[in-house]
C-alpha cells in the first residue's frame, strides 16, 4: 500500500539518492529506479537526446551496470530509504527478464519490479516484446515464475489495441500494469539532413504524449480488474488527478524531473489541497471516478 499515489517514472529519477538534497524521498509513495538489466549495457552512441515543443524525444538505450552491480554496490545506499524502492527490470529475452528478476527477488527491501516489455527481442527481429500478446505474454510468464513479489507490468503505447496486451499480462500473473511508455518519434536536423538521435528514432515523453496517454489509462481501466499507474506528461496536481480519475490508482511523474527536482512533492501537495478543497477524504475516492 503506497502512503500516497506520487511515484516517480523510471530513467528520469536515477535511484534517488541524486535528488535527496532537493525533496525528501521518503515523502514520495515509491521511487521507480533507473532500468535494470541482467548484463551492464552501454547504452546508445550520442547523441541520444532531443527537445522537442512538447517534450523530449531519447534513446539512451538502457545504459547501466547490470544487476549484480546493483544488488552490491547500489540496494544498500537505498534500502532503508522509507519508501515503496521498485525496479524497473529490462532484456532481450523472456529468460533475461526472469534471471534479472529472480536476482532482486532476493532483496529483502524491494518490494515490486516494474518489467520493461518495450524492449526489443532478439529472437524477433528486434520488435518489441510489448507490442504483441504473445511476446508480453512470454515475457510475464518466465519472470512470474521466478518473482514472487509485486509485479507490475509497463506497456508499451506503440500498439493497435492496449487493452488486448493489458488483459494478456493480466492473464499470466501481472498484479498491476503502468502506462504509457515513450511514443516512437524522430527529429531532423534541416542542415545536416540527418537525423538528430544516433539511431534515428527515439521515446518520445513529456507534456504532449499526456493525452494519449490518458486515453490509454482510461481504456486500459475498464479493461482490466488490477491495479492501473498512470503516466505520460504529468507535471502538475490538475495533470495527476485526471489520471486519477480516468482509472489510475498512483501515477508516475517523469520528464517533469528535468525541469524541476521538486515536482513530485509539488504534485503531491497539491493533490491533496484538491482534495481538502473539495471536501473529499481519500484519494481512492476518485479514482475511475468519471461520469
Amino acid at each position: 500500500m503506497l502512503k500516497n499515489p506520487v511515484m516517480t517514472a523510471s530513467g528520469t529519477f536515477g535511484y534517488g539518492l541524486e535528488f535527496q538534497d532537493f525533496i525528501p524521498l521518503d515523502g514520495l509513495g515509491g521511487i521507480i529506479v533507473k532500468g535494470t538489466t541482467l548484463k551492464a549495457r552501454e547504452g546508445n552512441d550520442y547523441p541520444r537526446m532531443a527537445e522537442t515543443a512538447q517534450g523530449m524525444l531519447n534513446c539512451v538505450g538502457l545504459q547501466n551496470k547490470g544487476v549484480d552491480y546493483f544488488c552490491e554496490h547500489i540496494y544498500p545506499q537505498i534500502k532503508d530509504i522509507d519508501t515503496h524502492m521498485i525496479v524497473n527490470v529490462s532484456g532481450s529475452s523472456p529468460e533475461d527478464y526472469a534471471e534479472c528478476a529472480a536476482r532482486i527477488d532476493e532483496l529483502a527491501a524491494i518490494p515490486a519490479i516494474e518489467l520493461n516489455i518495450s524492449c526489443p527481442n532478439v529472437r524477433d527481429g528486434g520488435m518489441a516484446f510489448g507490442v504483441t500478446c504473445s511476446g508480453a505474454s512470454s515475457v510475464v510468464k518466465a519472470v512470474r515464475e521466478r518473482y514472487h513479489k509485486t509485479l507490475i507490468v509497463k506497456l508499451s503505447p506503440n500498439v493497435t489495441d492496449i487493452t488486448e496486451i493489458a488483459r494478456a499480462v493480466e492473464a499470466e500473473g501481472a498484479d498491476a500494469v503502468s502506462l504509457i511508455n515513450t511514443l516512437m518519434g524522430m527529429a531532423i536536423d534541416i542542415e545536416r539532413r540527418k537525423p538528430v538521435l544516433s539511431i534515428k528514432t527515439g521515446g518520445l515523453s513529456g507534456p504532449a504524449v499526456k493525452p494519449v496517454a490518458l486515453r490509454m489509462v482510461w481504456q486500459v481501466a475498464r479493461a482490466v480488474k488490477i491495479p492501473v499507474v498512470g503516466l505520460g506528461g504529468i507535471s502538475t496536481a490538475r495533470d495527476a488527478i485526471e489520471f486519477l480519475m480516468a482509472g489510475a490508482s498512483a501515477i508516475e511523474i517523469g520528464t517533469a524531473n528535468f525541469l524541476d527536482p521538486a515536482v513530485t512533492i509539488k504534485v503531491r501537495d497539491g493533490i491533496n489541497d484538491w482534495l481538502d478543497h473539495h471536501g473529499i477524504q481519500c484519494v481512492s475516492d476518485i479514482v475511475g471516478c468519471l461520469e
